[in-house]
């Protein structure tokens, strides 16, 4: 961005740019929720602070200044958004966490030299 927008920081313009958005009227153009969704499709994980400070520099304001009621419109238009994203590539689908315990044994030691195996297995009618 080459003017620097309120309540957007490095980390979030960083996001905006590389989305193609570089300017408040670039996000003006397409909307809050649009410009959320540009960063989620690529592969971001903004926040929900990211979608109210987006409104808040719309409305040129703090993006805590944004009105309750409208902040629930942008969750549920983000959210229903979210919805229509296919599922990522390449994971599989998440399932239960499950804990797996097993069993320790202690595996039997190693003779490092032959005569080491046979130190005590030796009998007196060996000699």
């Amino acid at each position: 961005m080459t003017v620097k927008m309120r309540n957007i920081g490095p980390k979030s313009a960083a996001w905006l740019r590389q989305v193609g958005l570089r300017s408040l009227q670039d996000i003006a153009a397409i909307g809050t929720v649009e410009a959320f969704m540009k960063v989620r499709r690529a592969g971001f994980k903004p926040g929900l602070n990211l979608l109210y400070a987006l409104e808040g520099a719309l409305l040129d304001c703090h993006w805590q200044d944004v009105p309750e009621a409208r902040r629930s419109e942008l969750v549920q238009a983000a959210e229903a958004a979210t919805a229509l994203l296919p599922p990522p590539r390449y994971r599989p689908a998440a399932a239960p966490v499950t804990t797996t315990h097993h069993e320790t044994t202690i595996a039997p030691a190693f003779a490092l030299f032959d005569d080491d195996r046979h130190a005590g297995s030796e009998s007196p009618a060996d000699d």
